[in-house]
């Protein structure tokens, strides 16, 4: 097997960047064991970096480190996700109020631009799901760019993390997406009205939904 060819930045982040992303598409499914030889055989590269890259994911809390028995992709337990989403709808909701408060009339136009692709990935019988997800995350994002706290930002990367851990699966459930698209159109009016109150509200809403969606 021909070696990858990886970018000049720091191996290890390069190799941490590759092995999240397998995580992601569920190549590496969750409790997975990592076969620490055999990818650094797929990459050509030492063992080093790869362990590097290990603890990395470790910290985001992506791989689980057991002891004497080597790295595993992290099992999301039913109360690891309602943690996570406890604590998302905390710091998304307390974004959103700021946004409505404080972004400018462009930066809204941003979200309600947004919110239109968001809509029009979902279209009754063509729905994409992969391009919905993407664009759901980058409404998400930016609203918290917007919002403009960078603690907030990293605590909440690193929670979006161990979220997509178990992604997808309350946007399968049957309605979900609909729903997911009227708590953000919600959202959004709150936000153009400058409702901080009414802003928060609706975030919070929409992880309460989403977290029973995904239980």
């Amino acid at each position: 097997m021909s070696a990858l060819t990886l970018t000049p930045r720091a191996l290890y982040e390069e190799v941490a960047e590759l092995l999240r992303q397998r995580i992601f598409r569920r190549e590496l499914e969750p409790g997975s064991w990592i076969d620490e030889l055999r990818i650094a055989e797929e990459l050509g590269i030492s063992r080093t970096p790869l362990r590097e890259a290990l603890k990395v994911l470790a910290a985001e809390g992506l791989v689980t480190m057991k002891l004497r028995r080597g790295a595993y992709v992290t099992e999301v337990s039913d109360r690891d996700l309602a943690d996570v989403y406890h604590l998302l709808s905390l710091l998304e909701s307390d974004a959103a109020g700021v946004v409505a408060t404080r972004a400018t009339d462009a930066q809204i136009a941003e979200l309600r631009a947004l919110h239109e692709e968001l809509e029009a990935a979902a279209r009754p019988g063509q729905v994409d799901r992969e391009h919905f997800f993407a664009v759901n995350e980058r409404f998400h994002m930016r609203l918290l760019a917007i919002a403009d706290n960078r603690w907030r930002d990293q605590m909440v990367a690193d929670l979006r993390k161990v979220m997509k851990l178990n992604r997808h699966n309350s946007l399968l459930k049957a309605g979900r997406i609909e729903e997911s698209l009227a708590e953000h159109r919600a959202l959004v009016a709150a936000i153009e009205t400058r409702d901080a109150q009414a802003a928060e509200t609706r975030m919070r809403e929409h992880f309460a939904n989403g977290l029973e969606a995904a239980s």
